[in-house]
């Protein structure tokens, strides 16, 4: 018995060194898996939703360490770009550009990227896992297909000239707008366009934007919206139309240039006619303010002459005036002269005058004075005294006409007797 026992002892004892032995092997190389599967790290980059192996689904959005319990994780990135590019080194490498269709008949490929974002509350986090798994299904499931109705129903919205032209960001606009919110409700009316090369009016249907309260009425709800994806606004880097629509448009474009040209050409004439217009009324101007210069000088000279003119009028005026005040008065003083001595100095000044001339007449007579034979009377009377009486009579006659008394009187009786 006791080495039966003995014999039990030991194979038990060899038993357990096993089992430890055993036990330690299985921790050392399970232990990184049961770690790996007891905790999650989270990035901040990235969102993950862990599925339990109860079933339960935890939604994980903030950094860091989160219990795992060898439940199952899948990561989404918290931010992604969506890539639908006819660039192979933009997404996948093949064309993913999406197709329009204008109300002219006209097709299109728009090329672009979008970026989006995963929504972080539960409900929605929890729903797209549920539905997609993935972040490729996400962008194949939902990304991609409204992207694509937004195409599908922008281009009807107008002409595929016109998405070249003028309503080049309203097709941006339509198609970011759909996408994000929903796809319009539209209706189809009949519209009367020139042609882009002719010119001519025809008539073609196009779809209207049904409106409510001016906002646009949606046919139904975003995909992106209804699992919270927000959409951010997307990039077109190109739209490549068919080759018809292509020539069109370039003609279209050759002819819009030259009307521009044209209108810049007639722009330009007319405003070199108003510069030739300005010009003139400028020089018209110059040449009426010369004139004006002038006149003006003309008008001072005539000024400056009228007034020294009269000035000088003014001063013969009065110079007239000065000599007829002197002569009225010289002529007073000379009046009051004779009058207070009867002239008596020009009387005699005139007297002796007179009686020199008959002295100087007389002395120059050579003839006989008295006749030689004198007849009655007594003889020798008067003898040589025919000049003296003609002296005398001239005399008196000369003091008569001077009115001179030659009597010693005094002035007063130098006047003439009346």
């Amino acid at each position: 018995m006791t080495d039966l026992q003995n014999s039990i002892n030991k194979a038990g004892t060899l038993s357990g060194k096993a089992r430890t032995i055993g036990i330690a092997a299985a921790l050392i190389i399970g232990g990184p898996w049961l770690v790996s599967n007891s905790v999650e790290m989270l990035d901040s980059t990235e969102i993950m939703v862990i599925q339990y192996p109860n079933g339960t689904l935890l939604a994980a959005v903030e950094p860091g360490w989160y219990a795992q319990w060898f439940g199952s994780v899948t990561k989404y990135p918290l931010r992604s770009q969506f890539s639908f590019s006819s660039a192979l080194d933009q997404g996948e490498a093949k064309n993913e550009s999406l197709k329009l269709r204008f109300n002219d008949g006209g097709h299109a490929n728009v090329s672009g990227v979008v970026s989006w974002e995963m929504p972080v509350d539960h409900d929605h986090l929890i729903m797209i896992h549920r539905k997609f798994g993935n972040t490729k299904s996400v962008e194949q499931q939902i990304i991609r297909p409204t992207l694509e109705s937004a195409a599908y129903t922008s281009g009807p919205l107008m002409s595929s000239t016109e998405s070249a032209a003028e309503k080049r960001n309203l097709l941006l606009q339509y198609m970011q707008d759909q996408a994000k919110n929903g796809t319009y409700q539209t209706r189809t009316v009949s519209l009367k366009v020139p042609d882009p090369l002719t010119g001519v009016e025809k008539t073609v249907n196009a779809a209207e934007i049904v409106m409510a309260g001016g906002i646009p009425v949606r046919e139904q709800e975003s995909s992106t919206k209804v699992f919270g994806i927000n959409l951010l606004p997307m990039t077109i880097n190109q739209i490549k139309y068919d080759d018809a629509i292509e020539s069109q448009i370039t003609q279209r474009q050759v002819s819009i240039q030259g009307v521009q040209i044209a209108q810049a050409n007639a722009l330009k004439a007319e405003q070199d006619a108003i510069t030739a217009e300005k010009l003139g009324q400028a020089e018209a101007a110059k040449a009426k303010w010369a004139q004006e210069a002038i006149k003006a000088q003309k008008i001072t000279e005539a000024q400056q002459f009228l007034e020294v003119a009269t000035l000088e009028a003014k001063q013969a005026e009065q110079y007239k005036n000065k000599q007829i005040l002197e002569g009225q008065g010289n002529a007073e003083k000379k009046r009051l002269e004779m009058q207070a001595n009867g002239a008596l100095d020009q009387k005699l000044d005139a007297y002796v005058n007179i009686q020199k001339a008959y002295a100087q007449a007389i002395g120059a007579y050579k003839g006989a004075w008295v006749p030689q034979i004198v007849t009655g009377g007594a003889a020798g009377g008067m003898a040589g005294s025919g000049a003296q009486q003609m002296i005398d009579l001239l005399s008196v006659k000369a003091a008569k006409d001077l009115g001179i008394n030659m009597s010693i009187e005094g002035a007063a009786q130098t006047t003439g007797k009346q």
